[in-house]
């Protein structure tokens, strides 16, 4: 347990309070803005000042997009023309497990063991 000497005193840290009281609203009051000539600290991105961009560096930006997108493309035709009929068999493999699930399927959800 703390004793009563350690523990500050509310009264005094209601005076420091009140004594800062002035300072606190001149600080708040003050502008806030930055002179345009000292280097801003950290900003989020959508409030930082737009940069334009020189035209080499938006050519760069233009023939990386494209040649993403191109190659985009030829993954998606290599996927399509992958796609080839299945075997008979297969297919018939795949009916009767269809088949086999169904009818379990029926009998679990069914209340015929359900006395």
């Amino acid at each position: 347990m703390s004793t009563p000497e350690e523990r500050p005193n509310p009264d005094d840290a209601l005076a420091r309070a009140r004594a800062a009281r002035e300072q606190m609203a001149a600080a708040l009051t003050e502008v806030q803005e930055p002179d345009s000539d000292e280097p801003l600290g950290w900003q989020p991105i959508w409030k930082r000042p737009r940069k334009p961009k020189s035209k080499a560096a938006k050519k760069a930006e233009l023939r990386k997009q494209r040649k993403r997108l191109q190659e985009a493309a030829k993954r998606r035709l290599a996927a399509a023309n992958s796609r080839r009929p299945r075997s008979r068999q297969n297919r018939i493999g795949n009916a009767a497990a269809r088949r086999d699930a169904r009818a379990l399927s029926r009998v679990r959800h069914s209340n015929a063991w359900l006395w």
